[in-house]
């Protein structure tokens, strides 16, 4: 024999089991699950697209320089490696025997050492114009016996000259308001020494040029 069942779905239940009150919180719990996993997701989301921005803007700020001026940078690099290293000072030793010879020439023909070794405050101002005349002759005879003197500038001093582009410093000397670059001009203060021969005498073998004038002992 058969039996028939019949479901009244008109009937509602008016009161809450164990069953239901399980099922209500098991239904809440999912629901709570479900928004959080929603927010993670959209968290991720959103640093995704932020991380993928800085990225682009780091690729954008180490983007390669042009090929120009990689070229150029490394013709730089090429010049400074490659530039002429200056050449060392070399400083000349000047021979003390030549400056002692000339001392002693000076000894010699104007008792140069003794005039400016004597206390002229001693004197009148006549008596050392005297000795003085008489140094200055002995002087110029000794220089004029062993250089050849001739002045640097042939221009009258006092006059207005010009000193060109790539001028000789140690020929000429500028004084006074320097500015710019050369050609200057000027006014001739000195014209200026130079020697053009020398003849010194030359020393024997075992000279001693370092004595002066040797001590006179009268017999």
């Amino acid at each position: 024999m058969n039996t028939v069942y019949s479901i009244d779905l008109s009937v509602v239940p008016t009161t809450f089991d164990l069953w239901h009150v399980c099922l209500a919180g098991a239904v809440a719990v999912l629901a709570i699950l479900l928004i959080v996993v929603l927010v993670m997701m959209v968290l991720m989301l959103s640093r995704r697209s932020h991380a993928g921005t800085s990225s682009a803007a780091k690729q954008a700020v180490a983007a390669p320089e042009p090929i120009v001026k990689i070229v150029e940078k490394f013709v730089e690099v090429e010049k400074i490696v490659h530039a002429p290293v200056p050449e060392p000072i070399i400083l000349k030793e000047a021979s003390a025997d030549a400056a002692l010879q000339l001392l002693g020439l000076l000894q010699k023909e104007a008792r140069f050492i003794d005039f400016i070794k004597e206390d002229i405050s001693l004197f009148s101002d006549a008596d050392v114009g005297m000795v003085a005349r008489v140094v200055h002759e002995g002087c110029n005879k000794a220089i004029l016996g062993h250089f050849s003197l001739a002045p640097v500038r042939t221009e009258t001093e006092g006059h207005s000259v010009t000193v060109p582009a790539g001028f000789d410093a140690s020929l000429v000397r500028l004084t006074g308001n320097i500015v710019g670059s050369a050609p200057f001009t000027g006014k001739l203060i000195h014209k200026g020494w130079q020697v053009t021969d020398t003849r010194l005498p030359k020393l024997t073998q075992g000279y001693n040029a370092a004595v002066i004038a040797p001590a006179e002992v009268e017999l």
